[in-house]
C-alpha cells in the first residue's frame, strides 16, 4: 500500500510539473489561465473572457505537446532504463548500450545527408528512418550475442551492443567528414531537442509507449524472479535467454521511438529507476511506473532549462541531461566499488 501511495502522489507531482512546465516560459501566462485553457481544449468547459486568445494558442499549439512529447520520452527512456538495468543486472546499464542511438544516429544522418524523403511521410522520414535503424541495431545484437553465447549472458550482450555501437558510431563520422556541410544538423539532432514538435509527434509516440510498456508489465514476475541470477530463475521455471530477447525487443521499441522523435538524450534512463528503486523499492509492479513519472519530470524539468536558461535561444536537452547525469553516473560508479 506504501508503494501505491507514492505513486498516486508522483502522479499528482507529475501532473504539476506538466502544467508548471507549459506556464513558464517568454510569454508570461499563469498556472491558473494553463489549467482553464487545457480543460477548455480536452474537454469543452467554458474559458474566461480574461484570457488572451494568443495565449490559448501558445499553451495548446505550442508548449503543452512539448511538454507532454518530453514526459513521455522522458518515461520511454525511463523505462527502458529499469528493465535493462533489471534483465543485466548491472546498475550503470542503459538501453544505449545495445546500440539503439548509434543505429538511430546512423539512419538520421544518411536522412540528412541524403536529403531523402520518403514518399507520404514527408517531413516524418527522418524519425521513422532513425526508428527502424534502431530497432535492427537492437535486433542484431540480440541475435549475434545468442549465437556466440546461446545462453546470452549479460557481459555478452553488453559487449556485443557495445562494439557494434563504436562501429556505428565510426561509421556516422567518417560520414560526417565526408559530407562536413550537414555536420551541424546531425550534431545538434544527437543532442536532442523538442522544439517545433507539435500535436503529431506525441500522436506517433503513444502507439509504441503503450505497446512497449503495456509488453513490459507482462513479464514483471518474471523480471523479480531473474533478479537474483539466471540459475535461481531457471530453476523457477524461467527461460532466461527467451526472456531477455523479449525484453530487449521491448525496450528497443521504447527506446527507438523515442530517439527517433527527439534525438539522443541521454542519463534519464540512468538516474530515473535508480531514484525509483528508492522510493518503491525493487519490485518491478511498482519500479516500472515510478520510473515513468520520475522519467518524464526529469525531462520536462530538463527541457524547461533548455528553453528558458538562455533565452530567446535555446540549448540542446542531451547538454542540459549530461550536466546532471555525468556525476550521478560518477557518483554510483564508485558507490558500487566501494561496496
Amino acid at each position: 500500500m506504501k508503494e501505491r501511495k507514492r505513486i498516486i502522489v508522483s502522479v499528482i507531482i507529475s501532473l504539476f510539473i506538466i502544467v508548471a512546465a507549459a506556464s513558464l516560459g517568454s510569454s508570461g501566462i499563469s498556472f491558473g489561465e494553463t489549467v482553464f485553457i487545457t480543460l477548455h481544449k480536452a474537454f469543452g468547459l467554458p474559458l474566461s473572457e480574461n484570457i488572451a486568445p494568443q495565449n490559448v494558442s501558445i499553451v495548446w499549439l505550442l508548449r503543452l505537446p512539448r511538454v507532454l512529447l518530453a514526459f513521455l520520452v522522458g518515461g520511454a527512456l525511463a523505462i527502458s532504463g529499469a528493465v535493462c538495468q533489471s534483465i543485466l543486472r548491472n546498475p550503470l546499464a542503459s538501453p544505449y548500450i545495445l546500440g539503439v542511438s548509434s543505429g538511430a544516429s546512423l539512419g538520421a544522418g544518411i536522412i540528412i545527408i541524403s536529403g531523402i524523403t520518403l514518399p507520404l511521410l514527408g517531413g516524418f522520414s527522418l524519425p521513422l528512418t532513425g526508428f527502424v535503424f534502431g530497432l535492427l541495431t537492437v535486433f542484431f545484437v540480440a541475435s549475434f550475442s545468442s549465437r556466440i553465447d546461446k545462453s546470452m549472458s549479460n557481459n555478452t550482450i553488453i559487449l556485443c551492443g557495445m562494439v557494434l555501437s563504436l562501429f556505428l558510431n565510426a561509421l556516422l563520422t567518417t560520414l560526417s567528414a565526408v559530407f562536413s556541410d550537414d555536420l551541424r544538423r546531425i550534431v545538434l539532432w544527437q543532442m536532442g531537442s523538442f522544439a517545433m514538435r507539435g500535436w503529431t509527434y506525441v500522436g506517433l509516440l503513444l502507439p509504441f509507449l503503450i505497446i512497449g510498456t503495456a509488453g513490459i508489465f507482462i513479464y514483471t514476475k518474471e523480471m523479480d524472479i531473474l533478479s537474483f541470477g539466471d540459475e535461481q530463475a531457471k530453476s523457477a521455471g524461467v527461460e532466461t535467454s527467451s526472456l531477455r530477447k523479449k525484453l530487449l525487443a521491448l525496450c528497443a521499441v521504447l527506446t527507438g521511438a523515442a530517439v527517433a522523435l527527439s534525438g539522443v538524450i541521454g542519463f534519464v534512463d540512468l538516474i530515473a529507476p535508480h531514484a525509483a528503486r528508492r522510493i518503491t523499492g525493487a519490485r518491478h509492479r511498482h519500479l516500472i511506473p515510478m520510473s515513468f513519472l520520475l522519467g518524464g519530470s526529469l525531462m520536462v524539468c530538463a527541457d524547461l532549462a533548455a528553453r528558458t536558461l538562455i533565452s530567446p535561444s535555446e540549448l540542446p536537452v542531451g547538454a542540459i541531461t549530461a550536466l546532471i547525469g555525468a556525476p550521478f553516473f560518477a557518483w554510483v560508479y564508485f558507490r558500487r566499488r566501494s561496496c
